[in-house]
């Protein structure tokens, strides 16, 4: 087995690193007292990290066995909800008084050795551990030792509480490019921090998570090593709606089959239609669905968007249908068909933009989740109407 071949004191950090399904085998196989051997190498919000997936049981048993220092850390975190700041705070932080000198201030690191990683400033306290202001390393190094830390202090931090949503925290990250920021309980003191390094593993199972639940799959897929049973029953509901909305354009398809019998170019350019407004239509789909996750769709901003998307794709409709058409009549030497294919393309983009910008807004006021799925209603919409648009204009000028 490959984990046999890893290092006794490199075991934390490698298990740290595993899909929760690799983990949760890989501990099952091992005794709690294995177990806490193993983490006891990692930071206490790394452990939490680590023991949240493993069964309730075996979790009670790995943190009993560990010193009494991570126990209370790790409990802590492990209290907070998922999704909250204080689920993913770091613990170690360096916490100063106000009254002290920079002087002081100095020594007191110099005798730590070595600083918590991502530490960019300290936390300034009172005596009951209430957040009063930030001391930045910059001004610790260059102000003159004598003056007193709240001199040269940040009097209006940005600080978050134990109960804020990690996404709130992502936002602030990136509006006032921080690189760590104190975390607070509802009285005001300090009890973790907040890193740059945990926002952007957030922001990468964020993107992660939206870019599968586009297609249809849920974050419990996401595992490659997950049960496959498992996984094929979570894609059924997806997979019968693809059926039923192949068999519905099948069935457009099924109406003009005389004519495509008639004029067989008809079949080999239908898919040229279909796909073009299926990929635009996930253009408009994308900007919605952020637009959505940073709250900045009203009524108005939502008018504003689905006019934009309609003038835009009109404008790539007409120049690229024209595009079309033009290969076409070079192709088949065929004027009318060139003029159909191009006012299909243009009104199947046009129907993409009304769509896909539609689609994940009323997912979202029905309460689903507007990623979940959009791109394939847009997709068998797009297909659809694509397929009845260009055989229907060929029906109707062509025959």
């Amino acid at each position: 087995m490959a984990w046999s071949l890893v290092k006794p004191e490199r075991r934390g950090a490698v298990l740290l690193e595993a899909s929760d399904a690799v983990r949760r085998s890989i501990a099952l196989g091992m005794s709690p007292d294995e177990i806490a051997a193993v983490v006891r190498t990692l930071d206490s919000d790394d452990i939490a990290d680590l023991v949240s997936s493993l069964p309730e049981d075996l979790r009670h048993a790995v943190v009993e066995r560990l010193d009494r220092t991570d126990q209370d850390e790790v409990r802590s975190v492990l209290s907070f909800p998922p999704g909250t700041v204080g689920a993913i705070m770091d613990m170690d932080f360096i916490a100063v008084r106000e009254d002290t000198t920079l002087e002081a201030v100095q020594r007191l690191l110099r005798r730590r050795k070595r600083l918590p990683a991502h530490t960019n400033q300290l936390f300034v306290v009172d005596r009951s551990n209430t957040l009063k202001g930030l001391l930045p390393l910059s001004r610790l190094l260059l102000e003159e030792p004598e003056t007193s830390v709240g001199e040269v202090m940040i009097r209006q931090p940005v600080y978050f509480y134990t109960d804020d949503e990690v996404r709130d925290a992502v936002d602030a990250f990136e509006k006032y490019d921080l690189i760590s920021a104190p975390v607070v309980n509802l009285h005001q003191q300090v009890v973790g921090r907040i890193t740059v390094d945990a926002v952007v593993d957030e922001i990468n199972a964020r993107a992660q998570s939206e870019s599968l639940r586009q297609v249809g799959l849920s974050e419990e897929d996401e595992d490659l090593f997950a049960p496959i049973a498992r996984s094929a029953r979570r894609r059924w509901p997806w997979l019968v709606l693809n059926l039923l909305t192949a068999f519905f354009a099948s069935r457009v398809i099924g109406a003009f089959e005389d004519i495509i019998a008639e004029l067989v170019a008809l079949a080999t350019l239908m898919p040229i239609v279909a796909s073009i407004g299926g990929n635009t239509g996930n253009q408009s789909v994308a900007l919605v669905i952020r637009g959505l996750a940073l709250n900045q769709l009203g009524p108005s901003q939502l008018r504003q968007i689905l006019l934009r998307e309609l003038q835009i794709n009109a404008i790539n409709g007409a120049l690229w249908g024209a595009v079309l058409g033009l290969v076409t009549l070079a192709i088949y030497h065929h004027l009318p068909l060139a003029a159909v294919i191009a006012a299909a393309l243009l009104l199947n983009m046009l129907v993409a933009a009304l769509v896909g910008v539609l689609t994940p807004v009323a997912l979202h006021r029905f309460g689903r989740d507007p990623a979940m799925g959009s791109s394939i209603i847009l997709t068998a919409t797009t297909d659809s109407m694509g397929f009845f648009i260009f055989l229907g204009l060929a029906a109707a000028f062509l025959v």
